[in-house]
């Protein structure tokens, strides 16, 4: 749907159903014009889940520790009722589905001649970064030379966090903020595409150079960028969380008349980012699907992972979501000596419904897919591989930088949550000292696999899709068919395609100057091995009061 405002024309595709994420409904998601919204009174500026408006409530009106005296009463209809055993509280009025921030959505898609997508055409050019430049984004000396080095080549997984305000100021070195990616170091913007669910059009605009704004579409003139990210475009999930950036190699214009399958790269990954963008069914992105077409990505090292809406059979059900992952670690990875002691992470902000226990899907179908290696592989392995999830506890959120509204971005519900009290045996504590990001709270996804030692990876994921059947699917009809609800996209990670014959990647020692060759190990951006959950640790729970203790900024957390 074509809209026009003060910040231009704007497409707007998503998603409006309402049916939770969990829930049974025979019909997966499907496509409607949404309006972007623009200052709703009752919350932030942009459609997002009831948790972030939780957050966006109690930053406006912080409950202070010492106000807990005259502190309201939960209005009739939010009656609370303790969960024996938990410590919880139970809401015994409707809530909204956790993780409506993701299912069944479309992700929004907005054009302009001046606006940069989560795959975005971005290009890397040096000259012409003007003092006015510098000053606007608070540049300190060396600063553009540093992400300029960065780009050019130090980092060969081009795998990037995103920059937090409020740590120390090492540790955001060799981070990207999203004024970097669109700064004239990059090139002459002419135009560019956005894939997310949350925006904030006013923000977004004012992140690009003012010679770059209200032009209209992300290419440039030397090429094109793809940047597949975790962050919602609004200030907070660029401000103090813990986000994963991958950013492609610059793309040469291919020569007039190619046609075929130039441009290609070993890994499929132009193929796949076609076959993604066409699953929109848009015709906006016609254009783009060409001007992809029209490039050279044969430099790309990563594979795309996606997932797409709908149910799929036959050789389909290999195209998306975890049967996906399972085909590419099939087809390309390499086998694992004593592969059954070699564990499985998985790191994430939010959790869908999956069943009342482990043999409905985390300990079956989906753990299958994330264990498969080597084509020589025939036999599946069962459930005693270990499995790590990493999920931040409710002192990861009150002992973090933002404090409890940052609980506003883990939309975890006690309505799911009470149902499924058995996977919480399997979480493990957010500790990112690596990354001096233990504070800042991760809305990134990664998944991998370590050794039992946790100093090899054998594959890296980071991706959007969190814990949830809806972003990777569900097999239905005895196995025959993949039903998926939701949008997502990831990069994945092979030492293969990295021309690593040994099959793993080695892991930097736990604070970076344990590793002075960083740029020979993969850049796990979290402690490993993780801790798992202490006796007194519980999960964060966006829907729950936490009143009894002071977050960092002497608040309490009351979301109701």
């Amino acid at each position: 749907m074509l809209q026009e405002d003060a910040h231009g024309k704007w497409t707007v595709s998503s998603s409006d159903e309402s049916t939770e994420e969990n829930s049974e409904s025979e019909k997966p998601s499907t496509s409607s014009p949404l309006d972007a919204a623009h200052g709703r009174t009752s919350g932030p500026p942009y459609p997002c889940s009831e948790a972030r408006k939780a957050a966006h409530k109690r930053k406006a009106s912080p409950l202070k520790f010492s106000d807990k005296s005259s502190m309201e009463v939960p209005a009739p209809g939010k009656q609370r009722t303790s969960q024996e055993g938990s410590g919880w509280c139970l809401s015994s009025s409707d809530e909204e589905p956790e993780d409506q921030e993701k299912h069944a959505h479309k992700e929004t898609l907005k054009e302009e001649k001046c606006d940069a997508p989560k795959e975005h055409s971005l290009n890397l050019h040096k000259d012409g970064l003007s003092e006015k430049w510098k000053e606007e984004y608070n540049e300190t000396p060396g600063e553009g030379q540093d992400t300029w080095d960065l780009l050019n080549g130090g980092n060969p997984f081009r795998f990037f966090l995103t920059k937090v305000t409020g740590i120390e100021q090492s540790y955001n070195s060799g981070a990207l903020h999203i004024k970097d990616i669109l700064s004239p170091l990059f090139g002459t913007l002419v135009s560019s595409a956005q894939f997310n669910y949350c925006f904030d059009v006013g923000w977004l605009v004012r992140q690009y150079p003012q010679e770059f704004r209200k032009m209209m579409l992300l290419l440039y003139e030397e090429g094109l960028r793809v940047v597949i990210h975790t962050s919602n475009l609004i200030a907070e999930d660029w401000h103090q969380k813990t986000q994963g950036i991958w950013l492609s190699p610059l793309y040469p214009r291919l020569p007039q008349g190619t046609t075929g399958s130039a441009g290609e790269s070993e890994t499929n990954f132009k193929s796949d980012l076609i076959s993604y963008l066409t699953a929109y069914n848009s015709p906006t992105l016609k254009e783009w699907i060409d001007l992809i077409q029209e490039h050279d990505l044969s430099e790309t090292r990563v594979y795309l992972l996606g997932s797409t809406p709908g149910r799929y059979q036959g050789s389909d059900k290999e195209k998306w979501g975890h049967l996906r992952l399972r085909k590419l670690l099939k087809d390309h990875a390499s086998s694992i000596p004593a592969r059954e002691s070699w564990p499985v992470v998985g790191q994430f902000s939010s959790i869908g419904s999956l069943g009342v226990d482990g043999s409905k899907w985390l300990c079956s179908e989906f753990q299958e897919s994330l264990v498969a290696a080597g084509s020589s592989v025939t036999t599946p392995l069962k459930c005693d591989v270990p499995i790590h999830l990493v999920y931040p506890t409710v002192d990861n959120v009150r002992q973090s930088l933002e404090g409890y509204p940052a609980g506003g971005s883990l939309p975890y519900s006690i309505q799911t949550a009470q149902k499924q009290l058995w996977l919480h045996s399997y979480f493990h504590k957010w500790a990112a000292s690596i990354s001096g990001r233990s504070h800042a709270i991760p809305h990134i996804k990664t998944y991998m696999r370590p050794s039992p030692d946790f100093q090899k990876i054998a594959w890296f994921l980071v991706t959007s899709a969190n814990l949830s059947k809806a972003a990777w699917g569900a097999l239905e009809k005895s196995g025959t068919q993949l039903m998926i609800r939701s949008y997502e996209l990831g990069v994945l990670f092979l030492p293969s395609a990295f021309g690593l014959d040994k099959g793993y990647f080695c892991v930097r020692g736990k604070t970076l100057s344990e590793s002075k060759e960083s740029a020979t190990y993969f850049p796990v951006p979290y402690d490993l091995p993780p801790e798992q959950y202490g006796s007194k640790d519980q999960p964060w729970i966006w829907n729950i009061p936490h009143t009894d203790a002071p977050d960092t900024h002497g608040n309490m957390w009351v979301p109701s």
